[in-house]
């Protein structure tokens, strides 16, 4: 079986590939239809079990290697990360066959001036998700009414900021699987390939 797709140059390159894994994470930021866009992000819980949910990836910075989730601040990942920092990243772009898992350590920002300009720059629509009471996760009777004032959610956002340590990278092609990892230990990188 022949694989029609054209062969990229990160298929055999590990500099190309970490600026193609940086370039995906980056059009995930800008393309709310790329399937970077949504990651799911796993924690560790408070009882030690692991935790996985979606979120929005809103921004991410390549020279330093962070990334941007945003959070309801009440909700449980927020206390799971503060106990906890370690955490990971796992998207899948169906199309170009391509899966990224990047491994790092979260701060939770609320009352800061990184979260400050998250809250500025966020829409309106998505501003109004925090103001919804009781806090995300309660058991209700009922599901509640959908919350009016964007204004008050502000008190309960909260701003995730992911520092990448590792970037594992599979890239899925009838002529051979690509896969490979990318360390960071402060400025010091090291790529490596792996079996896929």
């Amino acid at each position: 079986m022949t694989d029609r797709r054209p062969r990229p140059p990160h298929a055999d390159d590990l500099a190309e590939l970490r600026a193609a894994a940086f370039a995906l994470l980056a059009r995930g930021v800008a393309d709310r239809r790329s399937p970077m866009h949504t990651p799911t992000l796993a924690s560790i819980g408070l009882d030690g079990a692991p935790r996985a949910r979606t979120l929005v990836l809103r921004g991410f910075d390549a020279a330093t290697r962070r990334l941007r989730l945003h959070s309801d601040r009440r909700a449980g990942k927020c206390a799971e990360l503060a106990a906890d920092p370690r955490c990971a990243l796992h998207a899948y772009d169906a199309a170009a066959q391509v899966q990224i898992r990047v491994e790092g350590t979260a701060s939770v920002h609320t009352d800061d001036a990184l979260a400050e300009a998250a809250w500025q720059a966020s829409r309106a629509f998505s501003r109004i998700i925090y103001a919804i009471e009781p806090a995300p996760g309660t058991q209700v009777a009922a599901p509640p009414p959908a919350p009016q004032d964007e204004a008050a959610g502000r008190p309960h956002f909260a701003t995730i900021e992911v520092r990448m340590h590792s970037l594992e990278w599979l890239w899925l092609a009838a002529g051979g699987h690509r896969r490979a990892r990318i360390d960071w230990t402060g400025t010091e990188e090291h790529a490596t390939w792996l079996v896929p």
